[in-house]
Formats: structure tokens, sequence, C-alpha cells
């Protein structure tokens, strides 16, 4: 059969949200909320695979549905700046006038954004980027038009986010009427709040993305399949949603390959689920695992392959057995990796892997 229900690739946009319900309320809200307040700066923290940009494009929607002028989410990276700016200005073009901009050849388009368009430097666009982002922003709110900004792949020391975060803080002093949601790993986000440039943004509502519950996921399932038209029991939708672990990514995965194994006027069986979770444990370990295991050191590498060694879950006591190592030595790179989600510790002295299927895929390295 051809696919037409799942979606299991990055940012793309599932026909639903499961689980994120709360997180998306509480965006809602936050755009009700008076200007400046701790709501209007939203920190979304979560792995990879657990749908932070699909929420951002979801939040998009709800803003421009309040009424905001919103720049949809723009990726971290040189060219920010620029971006968040011509995303406001083509969004919020009705609102906007500019006298000072002389056509010095080309045909007309609004802006400058078009080709053969030559325009002629104003004095705005000597401005820095916090002055011209203050300035369009006072324009839209003197129309009683909110900005909202959505910010994707956050990283630490960066120079350009911190000149949006710096701006964002101007014009709260300012009286902005503006929201700003950021969304990374929590490891980035974490080095973005220790920048001691950049301590404002420790006041900002923080949400960390958990993983999905395995009783939603079979919900959506069954709902999804038998509106399909696809004949499955309940005992195989519940395997399949045990089987992502909670993870979004691994749910539209495996759906996918149900979806492509299923045979026209059977039930989905074990064979068919058996044949859809080996396929998507492997794109999940190439895609994620993989990814995630090339921005550790080695030393962090070593420390999980121990953890590998003992299954899902172990002791300090057996990580410093293993290793050879003192208490203290594990106890640095323990800290480290839950810092950067890859592991976190259910009770005291456990430690336990965060990101599905990592451990196996070690073990298979290792192997």
């Amino acid at each position: 059969m051809r696919d037409t229900f799942f979606v299991p690739s990055f940012g793309n946009r599932p026909k639903s949200l499961v689980g994120r319900e709360d997180v998306i309320n509480e965006f809602r809200l936050s755009l009700q909320s008076e200007p400046g307040s701790r709501e209007r700066a939203m920190l979304l923290l979560g792995q990879r695979g657990y749908g932070k940009t699909v929420l951002l494009h979801e939040f998009a929607d709800i803003a421009k549905d309040a009424g905001f002028i919103v720049a949809s989410p723009t990726i971290v990276s040189k060219d920010m700046p620029l971006r968040i700016i011509e995303k406001l200005k083509a969004y919020g073009k009705e609102f906007l006038h500019n006298p000072t901009k002389k056509l010095t050849g080309g045909n007309i388009s609004f802006l400058g954004f078009g080709a053969g368009v030559q325009l002629q430097n104003s004095d705005d666009d000597r401005k820095s980027f916090a002055s011209q982002l203050s300035d369009i922003c006072k324009i839209f709110n003197e129309k009683n038009k909110p900005v909202c900004i959505l910010i994707d792949e956050v990283q630490g020391n960066n120079e350009e986010l911190r000149q949006l975060i710096i701006a964002y803080q101007e014009m709260v002093g300012e009286g902005r009427n503006i929201s700003i949601v950021f969304a990374g790993l929590p490891s980035a986000v974490s080095s973005v709040l220790n920048d001691h440039v950049l301590t404002f943004l420790n006041r900002a509502l923080k949400k960390e993305l958990p993983p999905l519950k395995t009783n939603e996921i079979a919900f959506y399932y069954k709902k999804v399949l038998t509106e399909s038209g696809l004949s499955v029991d309940d005992d195989i939708v519940k395997k399949a949603a045990e089987e992502t672990q909670g993870s979004p990514y691994l749910m539209q995965l495996i759906g996918h390959y149900l979806v492509l194994n299923y045979e026209t006027g059977m039930n989905i069986g074990l064979k068919t689920l058996d044949k859809a979770v080996k396929a998507a444990k492997e794109d999940f370990k190439n895609d994620i695992c993989k990814i995630t295991l090339a921005s550790l050191s080695e030393r962090d590498i070593e420390f999980l392959t121990a953890m590998s060694s003992f299954g899902s879950e172990c002791s300090m006591t057996d990580i410093t057995g293993i290793l050879n190592c003192t208490g203290a030595f594990a106890q640095t790179y323990k800290r480290r990796l839950i810092h950067a989600g890859v592991i976190d510790q259910p009770r005291r002295g456990m430690i336990r892997f965060a990101v599905p299927y990592l451990q196996s895929y070690l073990s298979e390295q290792n192997s």
C-alpha cells in the first residue's frame, strides 16, 4: 500500500500531534498573557525525533490565528537575523511602507524581494539588527499587531542567537508586544542559559518534551489504521506502541512500515508488525542513535559503551568497576550525559539510556 497517513521525516507535520496537547495549550495561553511576561518567552527542550520542529510550525499557525505577525520557524545560522526581518516583512507587508527606498532599476517587487530589483540602501539598512527588529515591531504594535518569532535548532555559543536574545530583552524593556520561542536539544539550550550575557533568558518558561505515553500511541494507531480501512487487533497496536518507547519519530516510522507491509484483505498480524519494527529500528538507529553519538566525546562514548554491557539500566558502581575509574570521574561523565539528554537517572545510584535503542546500537557496534 501507499502510505498517506504517516510522515516519518524530520520537520514533516503529521495529521495529528499525539500527546502534545498540554504544551500546545500553554503556548496558546502564553499569547494571551501580558507583553513582557515570563510566558511570552518559551524554551522548548526535546531529544532528536521528539517533534520540536513540528510543534514550532503548529505554534506559528496558532499565533497567526491569534492575530500575530509571525516569523515562521527559523534555524539558527549566520543569516538568521536577516531571515527573521525578511519573514516579518513578508508576512506583515500590508502594514508596512518604506518611502525611503528608491528604485534604481529592474522590475518592481514588494520590499525588494523579486528578480531584477535593485534598491538603494536607506538609513534603516545601516542600523543594527536589534534596532531594525525593534523598529519593525514598533510599526506592527502601533497597528495593534503583536509579533511572534520562532527559532529552531538552538546552538550554544552562537553570536547570531546572542544578538536576537539581547534584542528581545531590549524590546521587552521598550514595552514591545512580542513573543518568542526557542527550540533545541537540552544540552544546547542549557549552554545558552549558562551564557553570562544571556542570564535574562533564565526567567523564560521552560518546557521539556516528555516521551509519549504508550496508551496514547496505541489509541492513535488504532484510530488512524481503522479509519484508513486497515484491519488490526488491539494487541498488535499495543505491541507497536510499546516498541516506539515514547518516541514520536519512531511512532511515525513504525506506523509507516505497518502500512507499507500491509497485505490487502488481511489483518495486521505479528509478522507484519515484526517487519515494520525491524525496518523502523534500522532507520531510527541511523537517523538518531548514530547522530547522537557523533556529537559526543570519546570519553562519553566509552562511558555509554560500558553502560550498554549491562542492558538499558545499570548502577554507578557497575560503571566504575568496568571502567576501572574513580567515582568522581564517573560522576563527571554521568552529569555530562544527563545534561546532553542521552541518559537519565530513574533513582538514586542508577542510570539508564534516555534515547531509545541506543543501548542495542552500541552493543551491535562493539560486537
